[in-house]
């Protein structure tokens, strides 16, 4: 049986553990930083100045905006899922956009106040302006080791520079692109890559890893490729890439020449296509052959290699290149990585090792400029081999190993020439398929100098 004086202090017990327990609770539970601006919105502010006139005023270091400047754009970004942190991206309309922008904030959350589709307005007067790798960035100063650039608006005061404007939030239509359409305008808006899958390295793995910032490959039907950036903090980190071929919704993010892409949720991508089939774009053929070396008297810098396809069909040069052996070496001396180029059905490629002089010379841009000591700038006493995508010498010029001084294959200010009957490649040199000038004249070749560009043809049928 509990007695009165008991009883009393049991409840003062009870009290005390209840106050325990209230304050253990508070003080243990992890806070989100709420110092945000409210949700609320305003109408009362009208735009007086484009993403372009802002950014001219840029000269070279970050600076602090004086003028009473406002730009308005709608949010495509949303750090709801963790993905995006501390960083708001807009562009300057819902549905084809010319230009995007992004601001640097201290608020965590930030989709609760600026829902993607949301317009916003922005004033600028106070905010710092500065360029990073090529793009442009909105928020405070933050100087390191001397350095002055653009950091985060601190959170007290966001709701001074960004404010929403009272529109109903609009869907924001994504620019569907190719990973081939991929351009500078588009930087900061919304994009949705279509026709693209994981590389299938990747297959496997994760988004991401716990607290890292992971770069995953996505590539299309033509090997293009392109960056998908995915943080470690995201709540999709340690979901695994998914299998297929879709499209992939997200910013587009740039630095400098190379370009990225964020999404905001794995909904961003919708996989719903088989993959694509293994693409075979490297070929082999004995239509291509070398033509014509040109080692002018007059003028070495108007020497040239021309190629030619006798085949119906213009072929892809992937994986092809050009390998020169100087004099007697049996050692590659340098070599031309042909496959950014594809020579037409019956048509010629010109490689030179000084474009702008071949222009001058004969009148036309070479196909290929490349420097000094290529196999394109043979002094004549030089061999070349054409090699394909796998390994096999299709054509030959010269006997590797032998220098072609006082030889038949000797071309030394003057001009080789593939005889017009002879329409494919040849593993082994044979002097019977080539006319052959120079300087000497031995071994049944003929002696005669020749003088660009009167004596040369690039890119004709003799």
């Amino acid at each position: 049986m509990v007695q009165m004086g008991d009883r009393h202090r049991f409840n003062k017990v009870v009290f005390v553990f209840s106050v325990l327990v209230t304050v253990c609770f508070n003080s243990c539970v992890k806070t989100r930083n709420y110092e945000q601006p409210p949700n609320d919105c305003t109408s009362n502010l009208t735009a007086n100045s484009t993403y372009a006139d802002v950014k001219s005023l840029y000269k070279g270091d970050t600076f602090q905006i004086q003028d009473d400047l406002i730009i308005e754009g709608y949010v495509v970004s949303s750090d709801e899922a963790g993905n995006f942190f501390s960083v708001l991206y807009f562009q300057d309309s819902s549905v084809n956009p010319t230009e995007g922008f992004q601001i640097e904030i201290d608020v965590r959350d930030s989709y609760l106040f600026y829902p993607v589709g949301t317009k916003i307005g922005i004033k600028l007067k106070g905010l710092y302006l500065g360029k990073s790798k090529d793009v442009f960035k909105l928020g405070a100063t933050f100087t390191s080791f001397g350095n002055v650039s653009v950091g985060r608006l601190p959170a007290a005061i966001v709701n001074e520079h960004v404010f929403r404007i009272c529109d109903e939030e609009v869907f924001v239509e994504p620019t569907v692109i190719t990973i081939f359409d991929v351009k500078k305008e588009l930087t900061n808006t919304l994009v949705s890559l279509t026709d693209v899958e994981f590389k299938e390295e990747e297959l496997g793995q994760t988004f991401a890893l716990a607290g890292e910032e992971i770069e995953r490959i996505l590539v299309d039907c033509n090997d293009n490729e392109i960056i998908m950036l995915n943080s470690g903090y995201s709540d999709f980190q340690a979901d695994l890439l998914p299998e297929g071929r879709g499209s992939v919704t997200g910013i587009l993010l740039r630095e400098n020449e190379d370009y990225r892409i964020s999404i905001r949720s794995v909904l961003d991508v919708n996989f719903n296509q088989e993959r694509c089939t293994e693409l075979v774009d490297e070929f082999t053929s004995e239509n291509i052959l070398i033509t014509e070396l040109a080692d002018p008297d007059n003028n070495a810098s108007a020497r040239f290699v021309e190629l030619y396809n006798s085949s119906d069909e213009s072929l892809s040069l992937k994986g092809w290149s050009l390998k020169r052996y100087t004099n007697a070496s049996a050692e590659v001396s340098s070599e031309i990585d042909l496959s950014t180029l594809t020579i037409d059905a019956n048509g010629f490629i010109v490689i030179s090792p000084n474009a702008g002089e071949f222009e001058a010379v004969y009148g036309f841009p070479p196909d290929l400029g490349i420097g000094t000591n290529s196999p394109a700038d043979s002094n004549g006493d030089d061999n070349l081999e054409l090699e394909d995508p796998f390994g096999k010498v299709i054509d030959v010029f010269g006997v590797v190993g032998e220098d072609g001084s006082g030889t038949n294959h000797e071309f030394e200010d003057g001009r080789a020439l593939r005889k017009p009957e002879f329409l494919k490649g040849n593993g082994s040199f044979d002097f019977n398929e080539w006319y052959i000038w120079n300087d000497s004249g031995d071994m049944g070749t003929t002696k005669q100098v020749k003088i660009a560009p009167d004596d040369f043809s690039p890119k004709e049928k003799d």
